[in-house]
């Protein structure tokens, strides 16, 4: 197969329908594959017709690119499921270095931290049973043991196809609590971006934007909205 190899449309119609264990969409009569020739069954219908929408609205030549919902799901089949453990220890990870828990030393950039972030620490702790430890500054401070694993409790009880969002919503913002609380509907993606980015948005507004580190950021936030939106059609 040569480098600029690109795979052509071989159906004419996409379609979602039940199957045992879930949902399936059908390009014509053929059940569509995971890139690791697995089953692409899915977990709701809901996230069946969204990427048999994608599948219906590739033209001759299939665009992965085009494809957020598709490539998701895959992810969720061949690379999460078959190493739970290790992904969610990865994500549980961000506990114990979590954005929200480090706040500048300035005290405008300061006074906006702890207005966004004081409450989402509030909330973990509320409810997940999760309090964490604020400190100044970026060296490390270490984090209540039962605090981080009632945290990873929470996040391997979810299944692989909320791990492929919760991911990006992590990793993305650096805040495991943050992710969370974009989960649990405490704040909406867009506030929670917002949250995430108060560094960034008083850098900028201190030394101006710089339009490369813009369209970067662009990309990120739309990746982590994509992620939400993906959380949501798991049921």
């Amino acid at each position: 197969m040569s480098a600029g190899w690109v795979p052509k449309r071989f159906w004419t119609k996409a379609t979602a329908e039940p199957c045992d264990g879930g949902y399936v969409v059908r390009l014509d009569a053929r059940p569509a594959m995971t890139p690791g020739k697995s089953p692409l069954i899915l977990p709701t219908l809901a996230m069946a017709d969204a990427i048999a929408a994608e599948w219906a609205a590739q033209g001759e030549k299939i665009d992965p690119a085009a494809m957020p919902f598709t490539r998701a799901a895959n992810s969720a089949i061949d690379k999460v499921t078959p190493q739970f453990a290790e992904v969610v220890a990865l994500l549980a990870a961000y506990g114990g270095t979590d954005l929200l828990c480090y706040r500048g030393a300035e005290p405008s950039l300061r006074r906006r931290q702890d207005a966004a972030w004081d409450p989402l620490l509030d909330w973990s702790a509320r409810t997940h049973g999760a309090p964490l430890t604020v400190t100044t500054g970026v060296i490390p401070v270490d984090q209540p043991r039962d605090s981080l694993d009632r945290l990873a409790t929470r996040l391997a009880a979810m299944m692989p196809f909320q791990i492929v969002a919760a991911h990006d919503l992590v990793a993305i913002t650096g805040s495991l609590v943050l992710g969370l609380a974009v989960m649990d509907r405490f704040v909406t993606a867009e506030d929670a971006w917002t949250a995430a980015r108060i560094d960034e948005t008083w850098q900028s507004e201190i030394w101006g934007v710089d339009e490369e580190a813009a369209l970067a950021e662009a990309r990120r936030h739309a990746d982590f909205l994509q992620a939400e939106r993906f959380f949501r059609l798991c049921g």
